[in-house]
């Protein structure tokens, strides 16, 4: 390796690499649509469900409805995760609710009717990228959830518009690096999750300096970063689809 170029990373990825990437169909029996959805040691269960109806608010418009929820396990972590029940920690109402704005973003409510979607994301394993890893999943089970309710004669048209897939990058140590793992995302000055839709358009950005402030600059060049990872995914999501 010559000496301009950056350190290979503790698990020999370069900075610019995703985790490996995989997905495990058909965990859940009833559910219209689940996986398992890998990026590292991340794993997080994804599942979409179906109710006729949408909420009293939403009732007579002729569009649909979709929600999230997120949780992590008990044993996704070293330390085991309390049970949330009656009451949700801030971290999983802000996640959920981010899984659930960059879903609807890409559904054409009036395709999808007076129907209803539940995504469930629960994690696992969480060695970071959790959110990011969700929404990326979930986006998956979706396209997959919505093909069968068109097959079942439930929706008469496509109601997905677009892909959407996430991830994280960050600045650590001074270098920026895609798709951080807990190790590294630990000790990051920089911690920034980004959504982007097929077309390359962002939907969503979560950016936080862990210490000092980070530039104008910085910023765009942790975008010019998501980006292909954020494309290679997108891959990874269309092949995904294939094996069904």
């Amino acid at each position: 390796m010559s000496s301009h170029q950056p350190p290979l990373r503790h698990d020999g990825r370069h900075a610019a690499a995703l985790r490996p990437f995989a997905i495990e169909w058909d965990p859940m029996g009833f559910a219209i649509s689940s996986l398992i959805v890998r990026t590292g040691r991340t794993a997080v269960l994804c599942s979409v469900s179906h109710e006729q109806g949408v909420p009293r608010w939403r009732q007579g418009e002729g569009k649909g409805w979709l929600s999230a929820e997120y949780r992590l396990l008990p044993g996704s972590t070293p330390e085991r995760q309390n049970r949330e029940l009656l009451k949700l920690s801030g971290r999983t109402q802000e996640i959920q609710r981010l899984i659930g704005r960059s879903l609807r973003a890409c559904l054409d409510m009036e395709a999808l009717g007076e129907n209803t979607l539940l995504i469930d994301c629960d994690v696992i394993q969480a060695d970071a990228g959790t959110r990011t890893a969700s929404i990326t999943g979930a986006w998956i089970a979706l396209q997959h959830a919505c093909n069968q309710l068109l097959t079942n004669g439930v929706i008469t048209r496509q109601p997905v518009r677009q892909q959407v897939a996430a991830v994280s990058v960050g600045l650590v140590q001074g270098t920026p690096l895609l798709d951080l793992d807990y190790s590294e995302d630990s000790r990051a000055d920089v911690d920034l999750n980004v959504v982007m839709d097929g077309e390359g358009r962002l939907l969503e950005l979560q950016g936080t300096a862990e210490g000092a402030p980070f530039s104008r600059s910085a910023l765009n060049g942790l975008l010019d970063l998501a980006e292909p990872g954020l494309t290679e995914l997108m891959q990874h999501q269309r092949s995904a689809l294939t094996q069904r």
